[in-house]
């Protein structure tokens, strides 16, 4: 994300009525617990009600393979074959801002990989023709989701804190996973020439400027991410508790004392000086992959660890809802917004809250949960699909199943 789009993404207002990002057709192939699958929708939120274990998170993780990476689940693209079948496939026309295009993507099977050592890659096509994965689908879709395994992330590893933030910068900037993915095989390979005695100081200068230059890029993406999160929260009144974002870390710090140049500097000569105690324990002592997000409650000023579980979970998805309105405001259209078992958790005045925001966000919201009761604060501004025995039927007027 660039620094010089932050002020946009905080000033600027979407109304209800402005462009989304909606899903009107979704196909599914061998996907997880479904055989075959075709469902139609309208730009109205969706939800999703069944039973547990029904299917319904299947769908959205479905969803999730319209962006790029492994899904709201993390899951091999292996995984979610449908068992004793695939390789599995899934088909989505989609309304953009800039007209309807169609994404189809899926586990690739070139008939040469064996049931035990099966292919993990995925072919992408849009509109009909090969896209690359990351680079296509970002651009052409945004989409944001939360997921009950993402409730525990202020008492999770930094890992997952870093990882959940990277998501977030992704979705602005599409190179982002390739600078923190070139980052961790520079580590890597430093590491393994340290562990192995290799003493080649060509090569670990190499390894060590390379690190040092993408190390310093993704510390300053997140940076701008997580300020360009707490401007918006301080610009805008919400029915829940507003998140205040901050990075600790050497190369962060560096960044806040002085220009990216002069942080790169640091950072090489850091690793240079650390070569025999990094060879001893292994990795290395600083970098982007140690720092750590610390989370704060605004009003109370309270790390978000110490909360109880009802105000994490809240305190989680202002922030997520946040990050969508950011989007909004970039992009001039609401993301696609998937929320997986988020009612259930919430007491009614937040329920209606969260209804509230999906209205005034205007994006079309897929949402699960095991009772329908929980979702009548929609009305008729939402289509409902009971989900059973692998098959959807439409408890909607407007909406279509099969």
């Amino acid at each position: 994300m660039n620094a010089r789009l932050r002020p946009r993404l905080v000033e600027e207002a979407v109304p209800a009525a402005s462009p989304r990002y909606a899903v009107r057709k979704l196909a599914l192939t061998d996907y997880r617990c479904y055989a075959r699958l075709k469902i139609e929708a309208d730009e109205r939120p969706v939800v999703l009600f069944g039973a547990n274990g029904a299917g319904k998170t299947n769908l959205l993780e479905a969803l999730s393979f319209l962006a790029p990476g492994r899904g709201l689940r993390g899951a091999t693209l292996a995984e979610v074959d449908r068992f004793g079948a695939g390789p599995w496939a899934v088909a989505a026309s989609i309304a953009t801002p800039v007209g309807d295009i169609e994404i189809g993507t899926g586990r690739i099977n070139d008939g040469r990989a064996s049931e035990d050592d099966r292919s993990d890659k995925r072919a992408v096509r849009v509109n009909g023709a090969p896209a690359p994965a990351a680079a296509e689908l970002a651009e052409r879709l945004a989409v944001v989701w939360l997921t009950p395994a993402m409730d525990r992330l202020f008492l999770d590893s930094p890992s997952a804190r870093r990882k959940f933030l990277d998501r977030l910068v992704f979705a602005f900037d599409p190179a982002h996973a390739s600078r923190v993915n070139a980052y961790e095989r520079a580590l890597r390979e430093r590491s393994r020439l340290l562990r192995e005695r290799i003493a080649d100081d060509a090569w670990l200068s190499a390894l060590e400027t390379q690190m040092a230059e993408r190390g310093v890029a993704v510390a300053a993406a997140r940076l701008a991410m997580a300020d360009a999160l707490n401007a918006a929260a301080a610009e805008r009144q919400s029915s829940f508790p507003v998140a205040i974002m901050a990075l600790a870390g050497a190369v962060e710090e560096w960044l806040t004392e002085g220009p990216a140049l002069a942080a790169e500097e640091r950072f090489r000569e850091a690793l240079q000086s650390a070569r025999t105690d990094d060879a001893f324990a292994g990795g290395a002592s600083a970098g982007p992959h140690r720092s750590d997000i610390v989370v704060r409650h605004r009003e109370r000023g309270t790390v978000a660890d110490q909360l109880s579980t009802g105000e994490q979970k809240t305190l989680l998805l202002g922030l997520v809802l946040a990050h969508a309105r950011l989007i909004s405001a970039e992009r001039g259209a609401a993301p696609l917004l998937l929320l997986d078992e988020v009612a259930a958790h919430l007491d009614e005045r937040h329920r209606h809250a969260l209804y509230g925001e999906i209205r005034a966000l205007g994006a079309q919201v897929w949402l699960t949960g095991t009772d329908a009761a929980l979702f009548e604060g929609f009305g008729d501004k939402a289509q409902f699909f009971a989900v059973a025995g692998a098959a959807l039927v439409s408890a909607d007027p407007h909406s279509h199943a099969h």
